[in-house]
């Protein structure tokens, strides 16, 4: 099993992972195989991710290996920048004002975006009455309580984890670069009819794509976006389904969905044929997911329109929509950069490198896009003071 594990040629600049990794990943895929074996022989893509990247105690988010930073395999927003936080803070606390005691964040990853967040809504004087981390990766849940304690010792007694869902609260919930994560279903038009991609083991035992009519939801959801032939994309059903549970957790209050993705008339474009679906390992970027299974992330970007629709099924309004540059701008980042001199060149040249790139298109800035959806909110945001994109939703 560990010999499936060597890279093919077209991935073989990937960085080779040590023989525990190798081991681990053997273990797991091993585990798909079986699962494979009991279900005739066809696994749903949505499931074999959702193994890769949470099987307990082999999945990418349930092992114990850096995913974030420098050490892992990617970097998010909050973790090379507290500019982000520092933004994120002054829609936040406004919220909070508003009579929103509580702030939940869902996948708080390595407990970066909590620690500065509290520290900037303590700065702001805006602190919530409880920070709540809604977290199902034990291995990350012990990071974050290291994080915030290490970063934000005298705020540590405001966080509480959660690996379920919240009684009904009154709340602001964040969630940075979560739904891209959820497992994802693949389809695929050919000759007139959808089909929904799944994983089988092939004639040399390695994992392979393998197709069947789709059925059910998925067919449903599949048919009614009128693909073009020979076309093949994601559907995030489960995505759709978290935020519609959201909605029995949030009595009054707001979600901030923060991730890359487009509305749905650019993530279908004709041009787009293959797809969104992209593995990152150690800082590199590829497609296929087959390849150091329970090693690398897998995601797929975000449909935002299919996830608005699904929170307006569910009593959400959208409060606003635009990227995440646009957003920044409008929480303030330029007044924040400010605050640092400009010939203090050791302080202010690692701050304006950060802010190029949460700012830049070529970067962050316009890939990546801010959801706001609401219940019992009437007030207009400050990230949507300008340059709101919700019409194109």
């Amino acid at each position: 099993m560990i010999e499936r594990l060597m890279l093919p040629p077209h991935l073989a600049h990937l960085p080779h992972p040590p023989p525990e990794a190798v081991a681990a990943s053997a273990r797991l895929e091993q585990r798909i195989v079986s699962e494979i074996a009991a279900l005739d022989g066809w696994l749903s893509f949505a499931r074999f991710m959702e193994l890769a990247l949470y099987a307990p105690g082999l999945g990418y988010y349930s092992a114990g290996s850096a995913k974030l930073g420098r050490a892992g395999d990617f970097v998010t927003a909050p973790e090379f920048s507290p500019l982000f936080a520092r933004c994120l803070a002054r829609q936040v606390g406004e919220l909070i004002e508003s009579g929103l005691p509580h702030v939940i964040e869902a996948g708080a990853g390595s407990g970066a975006l909590a620690a500065d967040l509290l520290q900037a809504l303590a700065a702001l004087d805006r602190l919530p009455e409880r920070y709540l981390i809604l977290e199902v990766s034990g291995d990350l849940r012990e990071r974050q309580r290291e994080r915030i304690a290490r970063s934000a010792p005298e705020l540590i007694e405001r966080v509480h984890w959660l690996e379920v869902l919240p009684e009904p609260l009154r709340a602001v919930l964040v969630a940075n670069e979560v739904l891209d994560a959820m497992p994802a279903h693949v389809v695929r038009s050919r000759n007139g009819r959808i089909e929904e991609m799944g994983v089988a083991r092939g004639a040399d035992g390695k994992l392979e794509r393998s197709y069947r009519p789709a059925a059910g939801q998925l067919a449903a959801a599949a048919s009614a976006l009128d693909l073009p032939e020979d076309y093949e994309t994601e559907l995030n059903l489960a995505a759709r389904a978290f935020v519609k549970s959201l909605a029995r957790v949030i009595e009054r209050g707001a979600l901030l969905l923060v991730d890359y993705g487009f509305p749905a008339a650019e993530y279908y474009h004709p041009q787009r044929s293959c797809g969104t679906l992209m593995c990152h390992y150690r800082h590199h970027a590829h497609d296929d997911p087959f390849v150091l299974v329970g090693l690398q992330d897998i995601t797929a970007h975000v449909d935002f329109t299919a996830i608005a629709d699904a929170g307006v099924e569910a009593g959400f309004t959208v409060l606003g929509y635009t990227a995440q540059a646009q957003f920044l701008v409008n929480c303030g980042i330029t007044d924040i950069l400010a605050q640092t001199a400009p010939d203090d060149v050791v302080a202010y040249a690692p701050l304006a490198s950060q802010a190029q790139k949460l700012l830049s298109p070529a970067e962050m800035g316009e890939l990546f896009k801010v959801l706001a959806l609401g219940k019992g909110v009437s007030q207009p945001l400050i990230g949507y003071a300008h340059g709101d994109r919700t019409h194109t939703l």
